[in-house]
């Protein structure tokens, strides 16, 4: 499967909407529309995975990589996974969480959510 992503800007986030695999073949995508959107001073960026349906190590390297550099530019970075009991699954929620880094993200549920005036991230 290829990764295909869509971008949408709401305000001062710039929203990655992202579907397929997230994997060593695609993660450079990532990697490269994420510093995009800093490199034109857009430094409000959410990452839609609600549509990501397999996501392994390198893809978990490409997202904590997009942390890292939102903080070293004062920006801030929000993830949208599905619900835990989603009928999709949240296989990415679940690969975050046994790595133990999922603590490390800002996850909401939908693009509204995150993007709105009174986000509130959902618990780890």
């Amino acid at each position: 499967m290829t990764l295909k992503v869509d971008v949408d800007e709401q305000g001062s986030w710039t929203v990655l909407h992202i579907s397929g695999e997230l994997d060593l073949a695609t993660s450079p995508v990532i990697r490269r529309r994420v510093h995009e959107a800093v490199a034109i001073g857009r430094h409000d960026v959410v990452l839609d995975l609600s549509a990501v349906r397999f996501c392994d190590s390198s893809g978990v390297g490409v997202l904590i990589a997009a942390r890292r550099l939102m903080y070293s530019c004062r920006g801030r970075l929000r993830l949208i996974l599905p619900a835990q009991g989603a009928p999709t699954g949240s296989h990415v929620n679940r690969v975050l969480a046994a790595l133990g880094v999922r603590r490390l993200f800002d996850v909401y549920e939908d693009v509204a959510a995150a993007t709105g005036e009174r986000a509130q991230p959902l618990s780890a």
